[in-house]
């Protein structure tokens, strides 16, 4: 049973040495490409160069066409006045409508749309790095999760192996019964750990695929996501406080949105076509018209400055959450710069407890072949270097893990 359990096993390890191999940048790059809030935010700026052709157009002479045409009529002295409706009115008009428009209500409406895209464009990055830390994060673990299958998996080799030598020097007296059974105790947990491991390592990489936005179910090998900790910049060139200093400016340009609405505002129109009560030589009754309307408002309240006063409430809100995420920003950073110091420095530890355990376990494996080694030592050996190798391997995790958090705030 034990061989056939090895055959099986030794299959598993050559299904996954031809499996497919996977990088980290596909998994991101397919992430990105999939992400549906990205698309969204590149179709509001598609968008928004529709709303400043849109504005363009607004101020451009409007032509309009119209016809109104109604009929009074009277009968023995009853009906409307005729001093009134003339008894009908009938006309047909080409009408031009041109409003005359300050350079800086243009310049302040384009800067508007210009601050938006520039929003959207913080917005998108910030996304992509949102994308690109959680794909990475779940790399990671699934790639941790492949480490310590396949180590434990060369582990459970090795117990077969020792295991046929065990069962030999077991026949001829060498070792008693329950020394014996001890080790296949140790052998079958192995066989356990082995398979939840590889359980735990697929659900990951299903994981992984779902947030990549890739449809695959096939067993696959992931490369070393060779990640390496980055030169966080200032915060003054950080892309995320950069949206605190579009959404000032947007302030700004409200200001100078309200002042404007407050100037004299020029409208010129012109029409031309027939217009006749159709009582008297209405073939006469062509002609055109023309003028100008000029209005600025006087007093409404004190609104202007309300709606000032509203604007610099908002501007003292952003000042306050940018100086909040200052103070968060040098102490994150400082915080994960300290975690990777400290995990480098038990990484060494890490692997000098487990060359000793890797010693110990040869020196137990030679001691076994002569019938020298005692199975209690020897089993100690074997759950001390597996727990050795495997906190090596969850510890080169977390250290990744530290530096996807800590390259997230790389960006311009």
């Amino acid at each position: 049973m034990i061989k056939l359990i090895a055959s099986i096993l030794f299959l598993m390890g050559s299904l996954c040495a031809v499996a497919q191999e996977k990088t980290l940048d596909l998994f991101v790059n397919a992430g990105i490409a999939q992400s549906p809030l990205l698309k969204d935010l590149k179709n509001q700026k598609r968008g928004n160069a529709i709303d400043s052709l849109r504005i363009e157009a607004s101020y451009k002479p409007q032509v309009t066409a119209s016809s109104t045409n109604s009929y009074a009529p009277t009968y023995k002295d009853w009906g409307y006045e005729s001093a009134i409706t003339n008894g009908g009115h009938f006309s047909q008009l080409i009408s031009v409508t041109k409003r005359v428009v300050r350079k800086e209500i243009l310049q302040s409406q384009y800067e508007a749309i210009d601050l938006q895209n520039q929003t959207l464009a913080v917005s998108e990055k910030i996304s992509t790095q949102d994308i690109k830390k959680s794909i990475t994060a779940q790399y990671i673990t699934a790639y941790g999760d492949q480490q310590q299958y396949l180590f434990n998996q060369e582990m459970l080799k090795l117990l077969y192996k020792e295991e046929n030598i065990l069962k030999t020097l077991t026949e001829k007296n060498v070792y008693r019964q329950t020394d014996y059974l001890s080790f296949v105790v140790t052998l079958k947990q192995q066989e356990l750990a082995v398979a939840q491991i590889k359980m735990v390592l697929q659900n990951d990489i299903a994981t992984l695929n779902y947030l990549s936005g890739i449809n695959d179910t096939a067993f696959v090998t992931l490369t070393n996501p060779a990640i390496e900790p980055t030169i966080v910049p200032e915060i003054t060139n950080s892309i995320f406080t950069r949206q605190y200093l579009l959404d000032s400016l947007k302030l700004k340009n409200s200001d100078a949105a309200i002042d404007n609405s407050y100037k004299p505002t020029i409208d010129l129109y012109a029409d031309a076509g027939h217009v006749s009560t159709l009582s008297l030589d209405p073939y006469k009754n062509f002609g055109t018209s023309f003028g100008v309307t000029i209005s600025m408002p006087i007093y409404d309240g004190k609104q202007k400055k309300m709606q000032h006063d509203k604007n610099a409430i908002a501007q003292q809100t952003i000042g306050e959450y940018q100086q909040y995420f200052k103070s968060q920003y040098k102490q994150q950073i400082a915080q994960l710069v300290q975690q990777l110091q400290l995990t480098d420095q038990y990484i060494a530890q890490a692997k000098d407890q487990f060359r000793y355990s890797e010693a110990l376990i040869e020196a137990n494996k030679k001691l076994l072949v002569t019938g020298d080694a005692r199975m209690s030592d020897f089993l100690l050996a074997i759950s001390n270097y597996l727990t050795s190798k495997n906190t090596i391997t969850q510890t080169t995790i977390n250290r990744l893990q530290i530096i996807n958090q800590l390259n997230y705030w790389n960006t311009k």
